[in-house]
């Protein structure tokens, strides 16, 4: 088998590595990255390929400049998602725990609806929601937010005989989210099945999540049970791979 070496431009290959770096917490939030010198001398190269790896990394939202002082690592990036957080309902009259857990975080949590309409689901929403191929679904699409920043983009859907007429099927947004609703409905969630994938950035993702470059995103397939393992979600959430991370809790 033939040797596989990295092709890829040096300044590219310098961010790759500064950016593992940041993403395990070697190069911590608020961190100041070593001078221009300190860094050409580690990676024995030019100052030109070396401003050329930084503007990689301040593109990807990662680093920042402050005038006269130098480049420091960005606060607060990037961060654990855990997926089963935000599946449970809400407390009574309390929002959707995605505005709630960027509170306790000390962030500013916000969601927009792009699009709700009924729709011919892919083979794979179908198979999910173990429903026959000319079976609709009720697509919600969302915007989640932090801090103003596109964090994620969110397709849910919904059979259509479970959603229509209900506030899953209209451009509003939903008090304390979709759980508390089919909570309300009768459904309450009490299983999801994850999978979790890496993939190239679609346009619509890339455009609505200010995907920079070829930056990679992460996908998590999402299929969501109530009672008798009955399904009545299925959500594909898209999240820049570059900022976020997965975190999970398993009790052995």
């Amino acid at each position: 088998m033939a040797e596989h070496v990295d092709k890829r431009p040096l300044a590219e290959r310098i961010a790759a590595d500064l950016r593992a770096r940041i993403m395990a917490g070697d190069l911590p939030s608020g961190q100041q990255l070593g001078s221009n010198a300190e860094l050409r001398d580690e990676f024995d190269t030019s100052n030109v390929t070396i401003q050329r790896a930084l503007a990689i990394l301040k593109n990807e939202r990662l680093i920042e400049g402050k005038n006269g002082v130098g480049v420091y690592v960005r606060e607060r990036l990037p961060q654990i998602i855990t997926p089963a957080s935000y599946t449970a309902p809400a407390g009574s009259g309390q929002p959707y725990s995605w505005i709630t857990q960027a509170q306790d975080r000390g962030q500013r949590g916000s969601n927009k609806v792009i699009s709700v309409a009924e729709v011919a689901p892919p083979p794979r929403v179908t198979a999910g929601l173990a429903s026959g191929d000319t079976e609709p679904a009720v697509l919600r699409v969302r915007l989640g937010l932090l801090d103003g920043e596109p964090a994620e983009l969110v397709h849910s859907y919904y059979p259509a005989e479970l959603a229509r007429g209900t506030r899953l099927a209209d451009r509003r947004k939903i008090p304390g989210g979709s759980p508390t609703l089919l909570a309300d409905m009768g459904y309450p969630p009490r299983e999801q099945v994850d999978e979790v994938a890496t993939r190239m950035a679609t346009t619509e993702e890339y455009e609505l999540l200010e995907i920079p470059g070829d930056t990679p995103v992460l996908e998590i397939f999402r299929v969501v049970y109530s009672d008798d393992r009955r399904p009545i979600e299925v959500t594909v959430l898209v999240k820049p791979g570059h900022l976020y991370k997965m975190g999970y809790h398993l009790s052995i």
